[in-house]
């Protein structure tokens, strides 16, 4: 029977050089003693003395190869250390003792490519035949489902430009024809690592008039879109945009019935001009109803005298809400939210040409037409004035 191949533990390695390096042995007596190859033996002093050679000049080495051996355990016991304090950190709550042995096996999946499977099972406390079985699974029709909706998922989410949550992302899916519930959706954007753009703070930037102006407030934040038809009921206000070369200023009129953006203007000054060119813009897309109300705050420019005489002249009745109270104008202001978190926090614009470029996409094609609105039941403002224009079947 043939003999089993004798396998030399670094210790016991170490200790064999020592005796050679460190005596007036020879390698052959140290050989014979051991009872290991004279030509092995040999080996392993040649090795350790060109490490010794190699190391002159630079950082001290120990000084004998036991001592040697030693430092390079502990070296290995700090980088496994170190291995699984970061894995460890990735894991989180992966660690409980009743989690499911599929939740830890899927953590071992997605770091396999970072870690030895045998040490995240070890970490995990799971056998190894129980990650390897999960692995070779067939899959079940949950799990297909999961994986399909998973796809539509990224999908959706890129089209939305990383701007849409589990609400949004569900509505669209169901839209689609993939039913779903909103749970199952977030917990599938979790496992994605999707994580829609996150609103920032609101500042307040209206400049009030310097003479008080006798216009009611006629909506008394009556915002609902049932509440009104296409053209009878719009609210305006301007915001600023930063780009290379200045700042920009954007008024807008917005469709209480539709939430559409049906007129707006672009301009590098603030006077009355911007408001009134918007909603001029708003009159020649005849979406403004005779007699129509159009809602603002009390900045300098909706209380001058100019635009007071415009909206007479176009028999549209104003109305200003109070000084300094956003939510007297909150559908104004939520769009601007949504712009300034969907778009403009997220590029910079060397030049104001470039910068109503992508104002004028945004509004046009993707507010407009494409960014379902929960106000609106989950839909797009142009899907909810087609349906105003639709009639009704008996």
């Amino acid at each position: 029977m043939t003999e089993k191949r004798r396998r030399f533990s670094a210790q016991f390695r170490a200790e064999a050089v020592q005796l050679v390096v460190q005596s007036d042995r020879t390698v052959t007596e140290v050989a014979r003693d051991l009872g290991v190859e004279r030509k092995t033996l040999n080996k392993w002093v040649s090795e350790f003395r060109r490490a010794q050679v190699g190391a002159q000049g630079g950082a001290r080495e120990p000084a004998g190869p036991v001592e040697r051996v030693r430092v390079e355990e502990m070296e290995a016991e700090i980088r496994r250390l170190r291995m699984e304090n970061e894995f460890l950190k990735k894991s989180r709550g992966l660690l409980r003792p009743d989690l499911s042995v599929a939740a830890r096996c899927g953590l071992i999946e997605a770091e396999k490519d970072n870690y030895p499977i045998v040490f995240m099972c070890d970490l995990l406390a799971l056998p190894r035949s129980s990650y390897y079985a999960w692995r070779h699974r067939a899959e079940t029709v949950a799990g297909a489902r999961r994986r399909v909706l998973g796809s539509q998922i990224r999908q959706v989410f890129d089209r939305s430009r990383q701007t849409y949550g589990c609400r949004r992302v569900a509505a669209q899916l169901n839209r689609d024809g993939y039913a779903c519930s909103v749970g199952l959706v977030a917990a599938l954007m979790r496992g994605l690592g999707l994580r829609a753009v996150q609103p920032r703070g609101y500042r307040r930037t209206t400049l009030p008039g310097d003479h008080p102006v006798n216009s009611p407030d006629l909506l008394e934040r009556a915002f609902a879109p049932d509440s009104c038809a296409p053209g009878e009921r719009l609210v305006g206000d301007i915001t600023y945009l930063r780009t290379g070369q200045g700042w920009l200023y954007l008024a807008t009129v917005i469709d209480l019935a539709t939430r559409m953006v049906v007129g707006w203007q672009l301009a590098d000054h603030t006077r009355t001009s911007l408001v009134v060119d918007a909603l001029q813009m708003a009159l020649d897309a005849h979406r403004v109803a005779p007699g129509a109300i159009f809602h603002s705050d009390r900045g300098t420019q909706y209380t001058s005298s100019q635009y007071v005489q415009y909206c007479r002249t176009h028999a549209v009745r104003t109305s200003l809400g109070r000084t300094g109270v956003c939510w007297d104008n909150a559908p104004a202001e939520t769009f601007f939210a949504a712009l300034k978190n969907d778009l403009y926090h997220r590029h910079t614009w060397p030049t104001q040409a470039a910068a109503r470029t992508a104002v004028a996409e945004y509004i046009e094609v993707f507010y407009n037409r494409q960014r379902l609105h929960s106000t609106l039941g989950y839909r797009t403002p142009h899907e909810a004035l087609t349906n105003h224009q639709t009639p009704t079947a008996a």
